[in-house]
């Protein structure tokens, strides 16, 4: 199949994206609405970018053609969030935090979850998420007509669960099989992380 992209709709190339750069990790992301209340969602166009500075990026999207999404909204307005990494015992959560609420709800509020507190901006974290980051916008570029939001978010501090790291010789190490995350496939598709293996980088 040979697929000429300038032939294809919108639709068409996110279909044939989303299904075919997998796994993807997903970052469940819990920002603050003006009226206080703590708005949370989860994307999966979502990678670390740098390490110096710390920053991730995370491509989010409209609601609609006139409204943008209550988490870019939250940040342009506030400049913070935490992006947490859920954890296969979390997928249920997290997926039903995917679902539109009006403007006056709040995800974590409906999902009964629970907020640890965290950082210095009143936002905390989703107990039991085995990795928080508290994150600050650092910029946004924009691309398309909708247009489609490139948000980079530069890491303040981050919160690991006992359980996952520990430091070996100095050096951080977090365990891939107790982290368990989520990986975002296409359409309707999560998946776990399956047999693990090491392999020394060549010489």
């Amino acid at each position: 199949m040979n697929l000429d992209f300038s032939e294809l709709n919108t639709s068409q190339i996110y279909h044939c994206l989303v299904q075919t750069v997998l796994p993807r990790p997903v970052a469940w992301i819990m920002t603050q609405q003006e009226n206080g209340k703590r708005n949370l969602a989860p994307f999966s166009f979502f990678a670390p970018v740098c390490s110096n500075p710390p920053t991730m990026v995370v491509s989010i999207g409209n609601k609609s053609a006139e409204q943008s999404k209550d988490t870019f909204a939250n940040l342009q307005r506030s400049q913070r969030c935490v992006l947490h990494i859920a954890s296969m015992a979390q997928l249920e959560a997290l997926n039903s935090s995917a679902a539109t609420l009006a403007d006056d709800e709040s995800e974590v509020e409906k999902l009964g979850l629970k907020v640890e507190a965290f950082g210095e901006h009143n936002i905390g974290r989703i107990e039991g998420a085995p990795v928080a980051f508290e994150c600050r916008l650092q910029q946004v570029l924009k691309l398309g007509p909708a247009p489609q939001h490139i948000v980079f978010l530069e890491i303040e501090r981050a919160w690991l669960d006992d359980a996952v790291a520990q430091e070996v010789n100095g050096r951080l190490t977090v365990s891939a099989e107790q982290l368990d995350p989520v990986a975002r496939l296409g359409g309707i598709q999560y998946a776990a992380l399956g047999d693990l293996f090491s392999l020394p980088r060549p010489q």
